[in-house]
Order: C-alpha cells, then sequence, then structure tokens
C-alpha cells in the first residue's frame, strides 16, 4: 500500500532559526483567521516577535545582533506570511529599517541605535512614504521643525522608534532620514488603518506636530542615501513584497490540500471514492505547486544576487546595482502572478463550502491583492523591457 504521508511542499530549513521560525509561524497560523476578521493591533503577537530573538536578524553580531544574511532574512518573511501576513510585513519592515541605520547612519549612529535595538528590544515602524509630500521640515537651531502627516506608515503603532523620511527639495536625493522616538512630543499615531487586507499591519496615518529632531537624529551625512549602496534600501523593500506574495500563495495552497484531503467529498462525475484521488483535482494541484515552486526559484536566484551586491558595499557599481534591481523586479512580478492566481483558484477546487467565512480562506487573496498594488507592476515590467534593450538601468529612487 502506498505511503499516505504528505510531502513536504516547501523547504522549510531556516538553520539555526529553524525551530524558532516555525514555532512562531505556527502560533501565528493558529489565530491569525481570527485575528483578519477584527483587524487593528495585533499586542500579543508583536511581543510573540519580541521574544522570539528574530528582530535583531538583520543587526550584524558586532552590534549584538544575529548577522543574518539577507537570503535567509527573506525566507523567513515568506515562512511567516504562509502562517500570518500581517505579522510577516511588521517583521521584514524591522529588518527594512534596521538596514536603513545600517546603509545612511554614520559608525557611532549605527552603534547607538543598533545596540539599543538589541539592548532594548525595540520594535521599530516607519513614517517614510516617499510618494506622501505632506510632511514638511524646517531648520531650527539645533536641529529640525517637523510638522504635516505621512500615510502608510506600516508598524508605527506599538512601536518604539520611527525611521522618518522627509523631503527638503524637488531631487530625490533631496531627503532626510531621521531616527525618533515614537513617544517624542508631538507624535501622534493614529488607529485608522482598515483595508480588506494586511489587516493587522497598522499601516495608518502618523501626524507630526511642531516635533523638534536634532541634528543628530538625522541619519548620515547630506546626501547619504544616493549612493548605489544606499538605494539597495528599495530593493530590500521590493524583496519583502516578493516575499510576501510566495508566503500567501503557499498558506493557500497548504490550507486548499488539507482541505481536499479532510473536508471534502468527491464530485459525482469524478468516479472516484476520494476527492484527493480526482485526476482532475490533482493536475490543478500540481500545476498551482510547479507555478509556485518557479517562482520561488526566481526569488531564491534574486535574493542571492542582492546579498552579493550587498557585500560588495560602496564597490557597487550603478550598473551591478541594476542588474540586482531588475533580476528582483522579475521576482516580484512573477510572484505577484503566482499568488493572486492561486490564491483565487484554489476555490475553484475546495467548492463553494469553502467560502464559507469561519474558514477566512479568502484573506490569502485579499493580503496579496493589496500588497500587489504597492507599486504598478506594469512600471516594472516596462524598466525591465528598457533595460532588455538599453542597457539604461531602473531609477534606483523610490520604487525602482
Amino acid at each position: 500500500m502506498a505511503d499516505t504521508q504528505s510531502p513536504a511542499l516547501f523547504a522549510e530549513d531556516f538553520g539555526a532559526f529553524t525551530p524558532t521560525v516555525l514555532s512562531v509561524a505556527a502560533a501565528l497560523a493558529a489565530t491569525a483567521a481570527a485575528r483578519d476578521k477584527t483587524g487593528g493591533t495585533a499586542l500579543a503577537e508583536r511581543q510573540l516577535l519580541r521574544d522570539s530573538d528574530l528582530l535583531t536578524l538583520a543587526v550584524p553580531q558586532a552590534f549584538g545582533g544575529q548577522g543574518a544574511t539577507w537570503p535567509l532574512i527573506f525566507r523567513i518573511v515568506r515562512r511567516l506570511a504562509q502562517a500570518d501576513s500581517s505579522l510577516a510585513h511588521l517583521f521584514g519592515f524591522q529588518q527594512l529599517q534596521v538596514a536603513s541605520v545600517l546603509l545612511f547612519g554614520s559608525p557611532a549612529q549605527q552603534d547607538r541605535w543598533l545596540g539599543a535595538t538589541v539592548g532594548q528590544n525595540w520594535f521599530w515602524g516607519n513614517a517614510v512614504n516617499a510618494r506622501d509630500t505632506r510632511l514638511q521640515v524646517t531648520r531650527t537651531e539645533g536641529g529640525w521643525l517637523l510638522g504635516g502627516i505621512k500615510a502608510f506608515c506600516s508598524g508605527a503603532r506599538g512601536s518604539d522608534v520611527l525611521n522618518v523620511s522627509v523631503a527638503t527639495g524637488p531631487e530625490p536625493t533631496d531627503r532626510l532620514y531621521l531616527v525618533l522616538p515614537t513617544n517624542r512630543a508631538g507624535i501622534q499615531v493614529n488607529a485608522d488603518w482598515d483595508n480588506m487586507g494586511q489587516r493587522q499591519t497598522d499601516s495608518g496615518t502618523v501626524e507630526f506636530k511642531q516635533v523638534f529632531a536634532a541634528d543628530h537624529e538625522v541619519l548620515g551625512p547630506p546626501g547619504a542615501a544616493s549612493s548605489p549602496r544606499a538605494t539597495l534600501r528599495n530593493i530590500i523593500g521590493q524583496v519583502i513584497l516578493t516575499e510576501i506574495y510566495l508566503g500567501n500563495a503557499q498558506g493557500a495552497l497548504v490550507e486548499a490540500i488539507d482541505y481536499l484531503r479532510t473536508q471534502t467529498q468527491p464530485w459525482v462525475m469524478a468516479g472516484v471514492d476520494r476527492s484527493v484521488d480526482d485526476p482532475l483535482l490533482q493536475l490543478r494541484t500540481g500545476e498551482m505547486w510547479a507555478t509556485l515552486r518557479a517562482a520561488v526559484a526566481l526569488a531564491e536566484e534574486a535574493n542571492a544576487a542582492f546579498q552579493r551586491a550587498w557585500e560588495q558595499g560602496l564597490a557597487l557599481t550603478e550598473a551591478q546595482r541594476g542588474e540586482v534591481g531588475m533580476l528582483v523586479a522579475a521576482a516580484r512580478a512573477t510572484a505577484a502572478k503566482a499568488a493572486l492566481q492561486i490564491t483565487s483558484q484554489i476555490f475553484e477546487l475546495m467548492g463553494a463550502r469553502a467560502t464559507t467565512a469561519r474558514y477566512g480562506f479568502d484573506r490569502y487573496w485579499r493580503n496579496v491583492r493589496v500588497h500587489t498594488l504597492h507599486d504598478p507592476l506594469d512600471y516594472r515590467s516596462k524598466e525591465m523591457g528598457r533595460w532588455l534593450f538599453t542597457a539604461e538601468p531602473p531609477n534606483p529612487y523610490g520604487y525602482g
């Protein structure tokens, strides 16, 4: 008799962090569907991430962190997104803010803020959204005064510290990055995030009411964000989106297979006793798995290329940065298409009862649909085509 144990659908090797990652993922998955319905701030789950020591993965060992490689960090984002897309988003953006300090900060600033990230177990939030120019800044004695508002400030609510960006002129490089404590006088984090997906990312607005920022709270010297190396920050953001797509697709496919195995009866015309023996279901499930594995493989290739670029440091050239950016763009576009397809088409396999609200299977599609609108994927594809014809690298600022 054939072995009926299901094969592993996806690799789950996270090195020394494997037990922690799988334990955290299991805890998040247990309540993810219910919390998706309520929205709001996932206080207990955020504390779970704090207690796991995973928040310091991107912090180099010299500052007391884990010093993990980026491909490993990105793989963990994917696995957490399989369990809970919102908390994976917060975890990924934590690493992004750490990277901001590494890319823009002076050695003294890195020592101060990364050391505190480890020593005080900081959870980072952000108010960076480059397209939202409502936040204004004026020079004052010893620093700057910030006034205005920023939207899409993921992780700001419940955070200890904020990475803030504000435009100082018309050019993409005319920008200050600041590190401010979230409880700084005049900062108001609003609980106004209520989207159909990514329900617990706390991606609402942050208001700044005559907030003082000292000069030493501005990351790096002027122009620190303009080198090819510094613009790797934007690529990290794109990779995190890619991994969230893939994680949701993995979660949807895993749940669909389990549901088909345990909850369904075969269709009357299938001529089989069990749903899992229906050749059409086997065909469609196999196609989905192959599509997803191909997207994961491309993402892994892009992530490895990013790690090589990261390790080049200041020697990274514009052309090399552009090539990595295009590979990441290809991975993101491929992952988006695969995830939108899989998270929608699982219902064609599972049937009408799978749309019952208590299952919450629709959350995977809603999460992917929201995140794939982050910035237009058509422009990613256009940039890839232009690069192939002209070797012109993408604009490295904003979303490039």
